[in-house]
């Protein structure tokens, strides 16, 4: 196996910075981060635990979203993933409009439960398959959940990455701000710079991305990919051909 495709690369990324968890919660609109903690967890031997929202087979609360709270609260989510319509600099992310309030340019699906996880999760991975400067902004329009706080705030979780389909952010909480970490395979520096809207620091020599091993792709195409059809059919089919089974009415 020498080539893979895009969502393969970012799954394999979002394992790294999973690392060695017990347990990761992901959002029922997050196929690529999804990819990534079921392989993850194929990879070893059953750890760690994933709930996958809106998944029978891949989730264990039988409450949905009040139970994924109550856990994050106690302290028992390792990892979630956030994204959002507009995320800035300072890892803050926007998911309710970008223009007046009360009149909106544009109108997102809302914060549901962000905010609260955001200071609650030890890790959270922001993703963003688009990575343009209306997507990766100077400032949000409206924070939906900041990525900093003031120093008095107990604050026990918060953002440590930003995946994108071009390259690798890490996040500093101490200085609130990105650091490019990594540029992905076919992509340029120079395009990151051109297509980010916020400020960022940058090493003198940034990395390439390390592509997928054969072992993790055939894991992701052979057995995670007919899994993912359940909750993400379009996904799967799109990414690995995997056609969904017609249920007779």
């Amino acid at each position: 196996m020498t080539g893979f495709a895009p969502e393969e690369l970012l799954a394999d990324t979002i394992m790294r910075l999973i690392g060695d968890v017990r347990h990761v919660a992901v959002g029922n609109a997050s196929p690529i981060p999804a990819l990534a903690a079921l392989t993850l967890r194929e990879r070893g031997g059953g750890m760690p635990y994933v709930s996958l929202l809106g998944s029978r087979r891949h989730m264990f609360f039988t409450d949905g979203g009040r139970e994924l709270f109550d856990c994050a609260g106690q302290g028992r989510v390792d990892v979630f993933f956030l994204s959002g319509g507009e995320i800035d600099g300072a890892g803050n992310i926007n998911l309710v409009s970008i223009g007046d309030y009360a009149q909106p340019n544009v109108r997102f699906p809302g914060s549901f439960g962000s905010g609260y996880l955001y200071y609650v999760v030890p890790k959270v991975i922001l993703f963003r398959v688009e990575h343009s400067r209306r997507t990766l902004v100077r400032q949000v329009s409206f924070i939906s959940a900041p990525g900093g706080n003031a120093d008095n705030v107990h604050r026990p979780g918060g953002p440590v990455a930003l995946v994108t389909n071009r390259c690798l952010f890490a996040f500093d909480r101490a200085a609130k701000r990105f650091t490019l970490a990594s540029v992905h395979p076919g992509h340029t520096v120079d395009e990151v710079i051109e297509n980010t809207g916020f400020d960022f620091d940058r090493p003198e020599k940034v990395p390439v991305t390390e592509a997928p091993s054969a072992e993790t792709l055939r894991l992701m195409r052979e057995t995670i990919a007919p899994q993912l059809a359940e909750v993400y059919p379009q996904f799967a089919a799109r990414v690995f051909g995997v056609k969904v089974a017609q249920t007779s009415q």
